[in-house]
């Protein structure tokens, strides 16, 4: 039986199959989740050894999935390899040096998925500082109940509108390619 367990969450299968073929054979169970509630689902539900994190994904961001990880001190311990396609999209909303975490760009190769992991469980060991630790908690707790329902919701919102943004970003930039090639 396994005895370590590593969560991909991703919402592309391909990816979630790439990173399972891409794992050395050994002691370990990969466990999948497509999108960011269910991946937060297996994370508690789980308690895996290590999480690789989309930061793109539906119904709950893997912006949101980062932060709540980062608000728990019981699963901030936990090694995490952050993915995205743009790097830009992630330092957008977490500046460099990444201290706690790892990043690996997609597409990568298997080379540049054990480095990542390597290093992800190096960074976790790091301690954190309490202050950090402590503020997160007391922020949540002064939101009321029928609040956080609306703050939810908004940073829904929030999120998917980011993601189009982003997707639309990268349709104007093909399509001012596209002009430039034929401009020539």
């Amino acid at each position: 039986m396994a005895t370590h367990k590593i969560l991909v969450i991703d919402d592309s299968r391909v990816i979630r199959m790439r990173v399972r073929d891409m794992l050395p054979q050994g002691n370990f169970e990969v466990l999948e989740a497509k999108d960011g509630i269910e991946g937060l689902d297996a994370i508690r539900g789980q308690r895996p050894n290590l999480i690789m994190l989309d930061f793109l994904l539906p119904r709950m961001s893997g912006w949101e999935v980062f932060q709540e990880i980062q608000a728990q001190p019981d699963l901030q311990h936990i090694p995490l390899v952050l993915m995205s396609g743009r790097k830009e999209e992630v330092t957008e909303k977490i500046s460099e040096p990444f201290e706690y975490f790892e990043f690996i760009q997609k597409p990568f190769e298997q080379k540049e998925l054990i480095e990542a992991i390597k290093a992800a469980m190096t960074k976790a060991r790091k301690p954190r500082p309490k202050a950090v630790v402590a503020a997160a908690p007391t922020v949540a707790a002064t939101v009321g109940a029928a609040d956080s329902g609306e703050v939810a919701a908004l940073k829904a919102q929030v999120a998917k509108l980011e993601a189009e943004v982003v997707q639309l970003k990268g349709q104007v930039s093909k399509i001012l390619t596209f002009i430039k090639q034929r401009m020539k």
